[in-house]
């Protein structure tokens, strides 16, 4: 299994180049940014990175063509992906919180999705031409000053019909803090659309974005968790169902704002909810265990390759610099 890391964009373009040294020398596949409408550019700040740097992938995670036109979106990719010699990446999203910010949330996303990464795809290979689209229709686009190998574009996608849709076209697919149960049902969609493409399903780049809590006191591990469980997929709709009973998961959902409510605040405490309840969604649906017990993460993630998951990218919070040395001694050995 190849573990990535994902860096939040509010560190220096110095400090992220360090941490972006470390994950590299520990043998981390890939290093991420998520995009965030008031963080540092992420394309800029992976350059240092990408000049002096040889074998780790970098990307920003996920931008959506409704908040950058994919034209503008592919040549900052090629750029990067010439500055560092072919390892950049891509996580292609349909909205999110940046699109939401400045009032570009789409009121359909399957079908811009697609046509964004197929004009991405035209960029990479160095093409020259115009783009009939429907949503971003191009009247010329010329990049034969392309030299590297194209960089790899995932399609963020969750629901069965954005997962079948990215599947007959997007050299790889990013979903969420999918539990290892969830990622057969995964492969019951994509593998028949894949195998329809000539695309070998064992083969395909399927990603998963899981929150990694990990630390030495297993207290501070679960508060962590805890203050960041109103954006985990874990605590809406069907994900709970994932990880709780229908009694439980009904508590949750009638408490929903108190999750909110404790992210803003940055507070453990979730108003309303059993302790219980929040300590198996956040057993569940996270890495929170103890340095101490490592060993659980370790069999996750086993678990995880033996379900058909491929790659996982861990999002670490607090000490990051701890966390990739966590993350380095113990699980990419343990997984390589």
């Amino acid at each position: 299994m190849r573990i990535d890391l994902i860096i939040e964009s509010n560190k220096s373009v110095e400090e992220f180049t360090r941490l972006g040294h470390m994950a590299e020398e520990y043998g981390l596949g890939c290093i991420w940014v998520p995009n965030s409408a008031n963080g540092r550019d992420p394309f800029v700040s992976f350059t240092p990175l990408a000049m002096d740097s040889q074998r780790i992938a970098m990307g920003p995670m996920a931008i959506s063509p409704f908040e950058l036109h994919p034209i503008k979106m592919g040549a900052s990719l090629l750029t990067l992906n010439e500055i560092s010699g072919g390892r950049a990446a891509i996580v292609v999203g349909g909205g999110g919180g940046v699109a939401e910010n400045i009032g570009q949330r789409p009121k359909t996303v399957i079908q811009p999705m697609r046509e964004c990464i197929e004009i991405l795809n035209m960029m990479a290979a160095g093409e020259a031409g115009k783009y009939a689209g429907d949503f971003f229709p191009v009247a010329w686009l010329d990049t034969r000053w392309v030299t590297q190998p194209p960089p790899m574009i995932y399609a963020g996608a969750n629901g069965p019909k954005m997962l079948a849709a990215a599947a007959a076209y997007a050299a790889g697919i990013m979903v969420s803090d999918f539990v290892p149960s969830r990622i057969p049902r995964v492969h019951q969609i994509i593998d028949p659309i894949l195998q329809a493409r000539g695309v070998d399903p064992a083969t395909y780049p399927l990603n998963n974005f899981w929150a990694w809590h990990v630390k030495e006191d297993p207290v501070a591990a679960r508060d962590e968790s805890a203050i960041y469980l109103c954006v985990r997929g874990t605590i809406y709709d069907d994900y709970l169902y994932d990880v709780l009973d229908e009694d439980e998961a009904a508590i949750v959902t009638a408490h929903i704002g108190s999750f909110a409510k404790a992210y803003y605040q940055k507070s453990p405490h979730i108003e309303g909810v059993p302790v219980e309840i929040v300590d198996k969604i956040i057993a569940q649906g996270t890495s929170a265990s103890s340095l101490e017990n490592i060993a659980v993460e370790v069999e996750r993630f086993r678990e995880f390759e033996r379900a058909g998951l491929p790659e996982i990218s861990l999002k670490v919070f607090g000490d990051p610099e701890t966390a990739i040395k966590n993350i380095g001694e113990h699980i990419v050995p343990a997984l390589s």
